[in-house]
C-alpha cells in the first residue's frame, strides 16, 4: 500500500466518480485506479448499460436462482428457512452480541480520542446540508418500515412475557421475556420491556451504520477512493482491494443489501395488507400482499425514473411530515403525561439494564437473546451498506466526533420518543383501561388496533398504511441506487436501467420470500446474509482507526 503524503492539494475526480475531491489537507491514496476501469459499457441494446462485469453477472445470476429455487419449491424451503434461522441465532447468537458491542466501543472511544478531531472531506471542507436537515435524514435513512411494524408490537410482545414469568422445561428456560422477567409486576414489566425495545432500536444498531458510514466517508471524501464496500479494505488488502478480494467485498455488500431490504419489504407488505383488511375488509391473503408488494414497486420505479430530486427527495419529506404528525396526534391525544414521563423512566431503564441486555455469553433468557436480538444484529448489518453509503453522502464537512455523536444520538432519542408514543400507548390500554385488543391481535395488525381506541382512527389508520407504503417506495428506490453503484464499479451515476433491473429484483425476492414461508423466511435471509458482512464491518474498523491516523487533524 503506497499513501500519498500530499496535504495541500488533492486529485480532481473524474466527473463520473460522483466524489467530490478534498477541501484542504487530507492524505490521499495514490492508485492507478480509475472508477468503472473494469465496467462493461454499452448503449448498443437499446439503452445504455455500464456495469463491473464480475461483481454484476455473479449478483444477479446468484440472486435470479435463488428467486426460481424459492418459488418453484415453496413446500420444501419453507422447513429449510426455519431450520437456518434457528440454527444461526441458536449457535451464533454470541457472535451476533459480541460484533455489536464492539462497534458501539469503537464509536465512543473516537468520540473521545483525538481521532475525532479529523474532518470528513478534507479539513476546511463544509458541511453540504444544515442541522435540521442532515438529522432528518439520518433518522429517515435507517428505520423506517420497522418502527411502523415495531413500534407497538414490540413493547407489547416484551411486556406480555415479562409479565408471564418464566417457564423452565428440562432444566432449560422456554418463555420469551428479557433478562429474568417481571412476573405479576405490570410497572416492572411496562420498564424492562421498554429497555428491551430500545437496547434493540438505540446506540447499537446506529453505532452498526455509523461504522460503516464512517469508513465509506473517510475512504471516498478524504482519500479520494470509489464509494463502494471495497474501498474500505485498501489498508488491509492494498491494490488488491481492485481483484477478486475486493469482488467478492462487494457481491457481499449486494447480497445482505439486497435480503434486509427484501426482509423490510415483506414486512411492509404484511402490515400494510392488514391495514387494508382492517380499515376497508379487503381479504388478507398471500395474494393481496403479492399485489401489494407489486404495485408499490411499481411506483418505485416511477421514482427511479424521475430521479432522485424529484423522486426520492419529495417522497421523503412527504413520509417524515407524516410520520412526525401521527406521533405528535398519539401524544397529544394518547396518555400525554404517561408518555412523556416514560421517555425519561424508559432512558433510565435502558441505562440500567444494558450490560445485562447486550451480555453476549452465558444467557439463560435464550429465545429473547436468540430470536430476538441475534436477528436484530443481523438485520440491521445487513441494512448497513444502504444505510452507510446514505448517511456517508449526506455528511461530508463533519468532524469525526461531530458526526459519531449525531448519527448514535439524534436517531436514537428519536426512537425512543416513537417507541414510548405507540409502545407505552398500547400497554397503558392494556394495563390501565383493560383493553386486550392489542395483545390478542397478529402482530402487523397491533398498530392499527391501538390508533382504533383513539379518536379519528380512521384517518391516522389510513396515514399509517400510507407511511408504510412510502417507506416502502423509499427504501426500494433507494436501496436500488445503493446495489446499483456497487455493482458499477462505484459510478453514482450509471443508467437508470440498472436501477429498475434492482428495484424489480427487490420486489421480487420478497414475493419469493414470502410464499416460500413467511416472516421466518424473511428473517432466515437477513441473518444468513448479515452473518459473512458481519466479518466485513469487524474488518472495516480496523481501516477506520487505520485511514484516520493517517489524517491531519483540525
Amino acid at each position: 500500500m503506497d499513501n500519498d503524503s500530499r496535504t495541500d492539494r488533492a486529485r480532481e475526480p473524474e466527473p463520473s466518480e460522483g466524489v467530490p475531491a478534498p477541501e484542504g489537507p487530507a492524505n490521499l491514496i495514490d492508485t492507478d485506479y480509475v472508477i468503472g476501469q473494469d465496467n462493461l459499457a454499452t448503449d448498443k441494446l437499446g439503452f445504455s448499460i455500464d456495469l463491473h462485469g464480475k461483481v454484476f453477472t455473479i449478483s444477479a445470476l446468484v440472486t435470479v436462482f435463488f428467486v426460481v429455487i424459492t418459488l418453484a419449491l415453496q413446500t420444501e424451503v419453507e422447513p429449510l428457512f426455519n431450520a437456518m434461522r434457528n440454527w444461526l441465532t441458536g449457535n451464533l447468537s454470541w457472535f451476533f452480541l459480541l460484533a455489536g458491542n464492539i462497534f458501539v466501543l469503537l464509536c465512543l472511544i473516537l468520540v473521545v480520542s483525538p481521532l475525532g478531531k479529523v474532518r470528513i472531506g478534507g479539513m476546511h471542507a463544509k458541511p453540504d446540508f444544515t442541522y435540521l436537515g442532515w438529522f432528518a435524514m439520518l433518522f429517515a435513512a435507517g428505520m423506517g418500515i420497522g418502527l411502523m411494524f415495531y413500534g407497538v408490537s414490540e413493547p407489547m410482545s416484551h411486556f406480555g412475557s415479562a409479565l408471564g414469568g418464566t417457564t423452565v422445561e428440562d432444566g432449560v428456560r422456554t418463555d420469551w421475556a428479557p433478562l429474568g422477567a417481571a412476573a405479576d409486576d405490570p410497572a416492572g414489566a411496562a420498564r424492562l420491556s421498554m429497555a428491551a425495545t430500545i437496547y434493540h432500536w438505540g446506540l447499537h444498531p446506529w453505532a452498526i451504520y455509523a461504522v460503516v458510514a464512517l469508513a465509506l466517508a473517510i475512504f471516498s471524501f478524504n482519500k479520494g477512493l470509489p464509494l463502494t464496500m471495497r474501498s474500505i479494505f485498501y489498508p488491509i488488502l492494498g491494490e488488491r482491494v481492485w481483484g477478486w478480494p475486493g469482488h467478492i467485498v462487494d457481491i457481499l455488500a449486494v447480497f445482505a443489501t439486497l435480503f434486509g431490504l427484501a426482509t423490510s419489504l415483506g414486512i411492509g407488505a404484511s402490515q400494510a395488507s392488514a391495514g387494508l383488511t382492517y380499515l376497508f375488509g379487503v381479504p388478507e391473503s398471500d395474494a393481496t400482499m403479492v399485489l401489494l408488494i407489486l404495485g408499490i414497486t411499481a411506483i418505485a420505479i416511477v421514482s427511479i425514473l424521475a430521479g432522485v430530486d424529484k423522486g426520492v427527495r419529495r417522497l421523503s419529506e412527504i413520509n417524515m411530515g407524516l410520520a412526525v404528525l401521527l406521533l405528535l396526534f398519539v401524544i397529544l391525544v394518547g396518555p400525554t403525561l404517561l408518555i412523556l414521563s416514560g421517555f425519561f423512566k424508559n432512558l433510565g431503564a435502558y441505562v440500567v439494564n444494558l450490560p445485562a441486555l447486550s451480555n453476549p455469553f452465558g444467557r439463560e433468557d435464550a429465545n429473547f437473546s436468540q430470536g430476538w436480538t441475534a436477528f436484530y444484529w443481523a438485520w440491521w448489518i445487513s441494512w448497513s451498506p444502504f444505510v452507510g453509503m446514505f448517511i456517508a453522502r449526506v455528511s461530508r464537512g463533519r468532524s469525526v466526533r461531530e458526526f459519531l455523536i449525531a448519527v448514535l444520538l439524534v436517531p436514537s432519542l428519536v426512537s425512543v420518543l416513537w417507541m414510548t408514543a405507540f409502545g407505552g400507548t398500547a400497554i397503558d390500554q392494556l394495563v390501565g383501561d383493560g383493553f386486550e385488543g392489542v395483545r390478542d391481535s397478529a402482530l402487523e395488525l397491533q398498530l392499527f388496533v391501538m390508533l382504533g381506541e383513539l379518536p379519528l382512527t380512521a384517518i391516522t389508520s389510513f396515514v399509517g398504511i400510507v407511511l408504510v407504503v412510502v417507506f416502502f417506495i423509499t427504501s426500494s428506490d433507494s436501496g436500488s441506487l445503493v446495489i446499483d453503484t456497487i455493482t458499477a464499479g462505484g459510478k453514482v451515476d450509471a443508467p437508470k436501467p440498472q436501477r429498475v433491473f434492482w428495484a424489480i429484483i427487490e420486489g421480487v425476492i420478497a414475493i419469493a420470500l414470502l410464499l416460500g414461508g413467511g416472516l421466518t423466511a424473511l428473517q432466515a435471509m437477513a441473518v444468513s446474509t448479515g452473518l459473512p458482512f458481519t466479518l466485513v464491518l469487524l474488518a472495516g474498523c480496523y481501516a477506520i482507526v487505520k485511514g484516520l491516523m493517517s489524517e491531519p487533524r483540525t
